[in-house]
């Protein structure tokens, strides 16, 4: 088995399924119980969870829905979206849940993190990042589904993070959100040369040598993906999918 973690990014509205391009116009690809037993059969590394519509609703988890995913799922799951408190935090592992994803809540409080981390482990919380490019070229980060922009600059931000914590840092493009047009390599490299800890890459993939590259030259240690696994062909059909493993193994390192 490939090293590189490869990991399909789901993403949750209500009770369905839905993809998104620069974090904009979320179309419905499915119900996440059909899609999770879907990637049990392709045994994938590992499956995120992201509620979207969480935060910009001022709503916690959906705790009904996500025992209902737990119920199906043989592989590891991360989830993301709403999480506010440590309890929160407490109900998502015990439903089965690995690993909780970060990304609003620490620019309030980031002691969250530290919380979760102590009782926890760091292994099973992970720091999130959205980011766009500004006129200017600088990267700015952004919270609330993209909403909202946040002062902090990127590096203060990681280190934040990283003192707090968290195990792995998932940054994301949003500019590059459901374009499969690549990621953003040197985003990529610029986290990855300021933390300690493993960079998912998020944001663009559109094949398996966008992977590649993004472990190559962006120094990620794992590489997750939305579009790439929900749609297929020039038209963007719908159809749940994920590289054959011996394609993977071949490629990655």
């Amino acid at each position: 088995m490939n090293k590189t973690r490869v990991m399909p990014v789901l993403l949750l509205r209500g009770q369905g399924l839905v993809k998104t391009v620069k974090f904009k116009n979320p179309k419905y690809v499915g119900d996440p119980i059909n899609a999770v037993r879907i990637f049990n059969e392709k045994e994938v590394d590992e499956l995120v969870f992201l509620d979207i519509a969480a935060t910009p609703e001022g709503r916690g988890p959906d705790f009904d829905l996500l025992s209902d995913i737990a119920s199906e799922a043989f592989m590891p799951m991360a989830y993301g979206g709403g999480i506010t408190t440590l309890e929160q935090v407490r109900r998502i592992f015990e439903l089965g849940f690995e690993k909780v994803i970060l990304n609003s809540a620490p620019y309030k409080n980031p002691g969250l993190i530290a919380e979760a981390a102590g009782i926890f482990g760091s292994q099973s919380v992970v720091g999130c990042v959205d980011v766009r490019k500004t006129l200017l070229g600088r990267y700015e980060l952004c919270s609330d589904s993209g909403r909202v922009k946040e002062k902090i600059g990127l590096t203060e931000h990681l280190a934040t993070l990283t003192r707090c914590g968290v195990g792995e840092i998932l940054v994301n493009n949003i500019d590059r959100d459901g374009t499969m047009a690549g990621y953003d390599l040197k985003l990529l490299s610029e986290v990855s040369g300021a933390v300690t800890v493993p960079v998912i890459a998020c944001g663009g993939a559109g094949n398996v040598d966008h992977f590649v590259q993004a472990v190559q030259d962006g120094h990620a240690s794992a590489v997750a993906a939305g579009s790439l696994f929900v749609f297929m062909g020039p038209h963007r059909a719908v159809l749940i999918n994920y590289p054959e493993r011996k394609v993977l193994t071949e490629r990655l390192p």
